[in-house]
């Protein structure tokens, strides 16, 4: 998946980190879904990209040895965090729309350097949103409003048609 209207750009070269010296250290996190109608645009935090294999093991016959191996697999729901701006109101028109009618969309999140470079990008599989929540609004203080998006997915690793070894 491109990021906006960089076709083709992926990580940056190694010439490129060695001149700007930037890898991951000023990012955000861009998400780009399949539905051009919805640019969910840049979000300050990610929490939650993560996999885990669950353990299956068995003891066979009358032996005491343990045999293990990786079980199935499972995804942890995205969260995404931002200060509440004008790219929120694109995120509650696609809420909206998926809270009647629920289509699985695929998309990417990038993290983008300093500059809007992708630096990686997880593919993510089949997702929906299952929660949305903004932080209270509080005049007295000076704390921005914070918006949070959860995304629930059925995958981010580009395991599929590999072989099984």
């Amino acid at each position: 998946m491109a990021l906006g209207g960089i076709s083709g750009m992926g990580a940056p070269s190694k010439m490129a980190e060695l001149l700007t010296g930037q890898v991951g250290m000023s990012h955000r996190f861009v998400v780009r879904i399949d539905d051009s109608d919805y640019d969910l645009g840049s979000w300050q935090k990610v929490s939650g990209l993560k996999v885990t294999w669950q353990k299956a093991s068995w003891r066979p016959g009358n032996s005491n040895d343990e045999r293990i191996s990786s079980g199935n697999i499972s995804y942890s729901n995205i969260k995404l965090s931002r200060a509440a701006c004008s790219d929120s109101a694109v995120v509650q028109k696609w809420l909206a729309k998926t809270s009647r009618h629920r289509q699985p969309l695929s998309g990417a999140i990038f993290m983008v350097d300093f500059v809007g470079l992708p630096v990686i990008e997880w593919t993510l599989k089949e997702f929906f949103p299952v929660g949305w929540d903004i932080t209270d609004f509080d005049a007295t203080g000076a704390k921005a409003a914070v918006e949070s998006l959860e995304l629930a997915h059925t995958g981010f690793l580009n395991d599929e048609g590999m072989a099984s070894t």
